[in-house]
């Protein structure tokens, strides 16, 4: 029996069909780990994500209390698609001071209207909303969507989505958004000192790349590596309007 699942599943108001709707497993999964069984490893990165506690504070026996995969890299999910949707939901709302999105559309989070809705309070309550898209005229773009295998037009077309979806936000102040011109190795996704930054690989569309949770700790980490560079970007960039 873990009564410490349990007690995490009880604290944040979740129950099984919850949790396994978020990861996409079937509710007697979910409820085998509760009776004890230990799932593995992204499972169990996931549902700390999603409750927003250490998978240390669940699974004791095989997360010991302090040990991190590395320095400032709290998990790595196999594969975007493989991150819950509520763990995005949970970052962007964690973010007291700054939100950041870099990436060439970033369409999957922009159809998603709870993510709106989040991104659209935070920065009415004063945080600062940051997102870096990729041009949809540029040659960057449609490198992209050749390495993706799904063609320059259907990359562009993307972007222009996500564009129109985005575009709502202008109307809050805080919300700035900025087209890029840069061949992206990664995108980043912030709050805060929070990050998620999903890695790109020649001929993989993002969804199928991994992504690692990072927490900015000190300048020396790998979290500061993406800040940097996430920084560079912006500074090269003008605002886009309407």
């Amino acid at each position: 029996m873990n009564n410490n699942l349990r007690y995490a599943l009880a604290a944040a108001r979740l129950n099984t069909t919850d949790i396994a709707a978020a990861l996409a497993v079937d509710p007697k999964t979910v409820s085998r780990w509760l009776n004890g069984r230990i799932p593995y490893p992204r499972h169990r990165w996931a549902v700390a994500d999603l409750l927003q506690v250490d998978e240390a504070d669940l699974w004791p026996e095989v997360a010991p209390r302090h040990q991190a995969l590395a320095d400032g890299v709290q998990a790595i999910y196999p594969h975007r698609w493989a991150v819950p949707q509520q763990v995005w939901r949970n970052l962007f709302n964690s973010a007291s001071q700054e939100i950041g999105i870099l990436a060439y559309s970033a369409l999957f989070l922009a159809e998603d209207q709870a993510t709106l809705h989040i991104l659209t309070e935070q920065a009415k309550g004063g945080v600062k909303v940051r997102i870096l898209l990729g041009d949809p005229e540029g040659q960057e773009v449609a490198a992209r969507g050749a390495d993706e295998g799904i063609g320059a037009e259907v990359m562009a077309a993307r972007v222009k989505n996500a564009l129109t979806l985005y575009r709502a936000l202008l109307d809050v102040r805080g919300v700035e958004i900025r087209l890029h011109h840069t061949v992206l190795y990664n995108s980043i996704y912030r709050a805060d000192e929070q990050l998620l930054v999903n890695t790109h690989a020649y001929g993989t569309p993002a969804a199928k790349a991994p992504v690692m949770h990072l927490t900015h700790t000190d300048d020396q980490g790998p979290a500061s590596t993406y800040l940097t560079s996430f920084n560079r970007i912006w500074t090269a960039t003008q605002p886009h309007s309407k």
